[in-house]
């Protein structure tokens, strides 16, 4: 029977009934299981390698997969970069976000989320299995579904080989499982987390940097075995057997294995009359080997971290500053790779648990979201000394922005919070007449006017203490005219006798125009 409420990603009605039975276990599958892989490295030449390739585009993914897989086991230095580029994954904090302007039934279901997905304990597995898409351009990791407390749960997560699978005839873009009369089947709703990793723009057999990396391996194994071939031909000396005339074919044999056997024990027997001489190894030079597999691993690091300086150093050009720009392009990889599994995360995994855990969702649009926290947190030192300063002079900062760039964050309520220590409290007025330099250190123009603001505070302490004038002298040495500071006296104190201060007012102003004139 369809439940009317729920139906999948793109909008088919589900029957709950299907998720209970893992899609690859029934019969007609079971074939899948039981293959076992050609290993198509071996004997790989030029031409098998483009056959492997052009079957791929037609719909047969079996052989480029496979071949992928060897490739990745065969070549330490594809499996060290790959690793680099897949574990990168693993160390980065993720959070479920609700969608933008979330009405409090969203919220509530993004809550529900949380908790269920806080129960799931091979997360980091499931990112590791999804990373494989990036060398074969697709990953897909079958749900198991459990009913436990009244809720649908995802009991395990099968990564399945990217072998078993297939593209349609009509949309080379969409995957389904092979079966043995050729008749691929669907993908069951909601029973796989199918993650399609663009590497690069085209179909999705051509998707991987697998097809990449498959010509600088190919050629790489060449040269490795044609190193290999010259050490022993070239690094070792002629052994030259002698044998006296007339010796028959017995003793013949018997130098022949003296000669071969003092080759690798160092040591043999041979008849009297007979010699062994040893020649000089013919010359010749291992460069233009390792030069071709240092050619070949520094296009695989290129293509899988997108430079060289993260992975290996040539001593001329590996500055740290280079190196660093290296770095940068590892992250954005990383940073790229990282929202399009979150993109897979949102729509086979929180949404199908959405779904069927609370009768349905108006859209995927409008999914609780997960979300990977790309961003790196600024220098927290460099932070502390600006943002003081800036605010002094003004500048309006949002606490928010504060939290945000230094990636701290914002104290839940009633939850204790760091401080700084107390200072002890000190009148405004008293502090910055404290704080201004001598008269030896200024100017006579700057003494005279020191000298008025001196007198000033005087006779204003003693109507008022010095606390109650600190507004009054912030607006003085901020430079206020005469207008704004009899209109915050008249606010501040109703009560005081005005006519004393509006003269010491304005001479001050009158003795600072005329020092400025004159030392203009």
């Amino acid at each position: 029977m369809v439940d009317s409420r729920i139906v999948d990603q793109y909008g088919q009605p589900l029957r709950l009934a299907d998720i209970d039975q893992i899609q690859t276990e029934e019969a007609r599958l079971g074939f899948l299981s039981k293959e076992f892989g050609e290993h198509p490295t071996r004997g790989l030449t030029p031409n098998k390698l483009a056959r492997i390739l052009d079957d791929a585009e037609r719909g047969n993914l079996v052989a480029q997969c496979e071949l992928f897989e060897d490739i990745e086991e065969k070549d330490g230095h594809v499996f060290s970069e790959m690793a680099k580029r897949k574990r990168a994954l693993l160390g980065v904090d993720w959070r479920i976000d609700p969608p933008p302007n979330a009405t409090p039934a969203e919220v509530k279901q993004t809550e529900l989320l949380r908790e269920l997905v806080q129960e799931l304990t091979d997360i980091e597995d499931l990112f590791l299995d999804m990373a494989d898409g990036i060398g074969k351009g697709y990953s897909c990791t079958e749900i198991e579904w459990a009913h436990e407390a009244k809720l649908w749960l995802p009991k395990e997560l099968h990564h399945r080989p990217a072998s078993w699978f297939t593209v349609a005839e009509d949309d080379r873009n969409e995957l389904l499982l092979r079966t043995q009369d050729n008749n691929p089947e669907a993908l069951q709703s909601f029973g796989w987390i199918r993650h399609i990793h663009k590497s690069k723009s085209g179909y999705l057999a051509r998707g991987g940097l697998g097809r990449i990396l498959a010509w600088p391996f190919l050629f790489k194994n060449f040269s490795v075995r044609d190193l290999a071939e010259f050490l022993e031909i070239y690094g070792l000396p002629l052994r030259l057997g002698k044998y006296p005339s007339g010796a028959d074919d017995r003793e013949k044999a018997t130098l022949l294995r003296a000669v071969i056997g003092i080759g690798h024990n160092a040591a043999g027997i041979i008849p009297q009359g007979m010699e062994i001489d040893f020649k000089e190894a013919a010359k010749g030079a291992a460069d233009p080997f390792e030069a071709m597999i240092s050619w070949c691993e520094r296009t695989q690091s290129k293509t899988i971290l997108g430079g060289t300086l993260t992975s290996q150093a040539d001593g001329k050009s590996s500055t740290n500053a280079l190196g660093n720009v290296h770095n940068e392009v590892r992250m954005d990889l990383r940073d790229s790779d990282l929202k399009q599994v979150a993109s897979t995360l949102t729509r086979d995994l929180l949404y199908p648990m959405l779904a069927i855990n609370s009768g349905g969702v108006s859209s995927l649009r409008r999914c609780p979201r997960w979300v990977f926290d790309v961003q790196e947190p600024e220098d927290l030192k460099l932070y502390s000394e600006a943002l003081p300063k800036l605010a002094e002079a003004g500048a309006q900062i949002p606490v928010s922005y504060v939290h945000d760039k230094l990636r701290i964050p914002e104290p839940e309520e009633g939850e204790a919070v760091l401080r700084g220590a107390a200072l002890p409290a000190e009148p405004v007025a008293t502090a910055a007449l404290s704080a201004k330099p001598s008269s030896g250190d200024l100017f006579p123009d700057q003494v005279a006017i020191n000298t008025l603001l001196n007198g000033l505070d005087s006779e204003m302490q003693k109507a008022q203490s010095a606390t109650l004038l600190e507004p009054i002298l912030a607006k003085i040495y901020g430079g206020a005219d005469l207008q704004t500071l009899e209109d915050e006296l008249a606010t501040l104190y109703p009560e005081l006798e005005t006519e004393a201060l509006e003269a010491k007012l304005a001479q001050l102003f009158f003795v600072a125009e005329v020092w400025g004139r004159l030392s203009s």
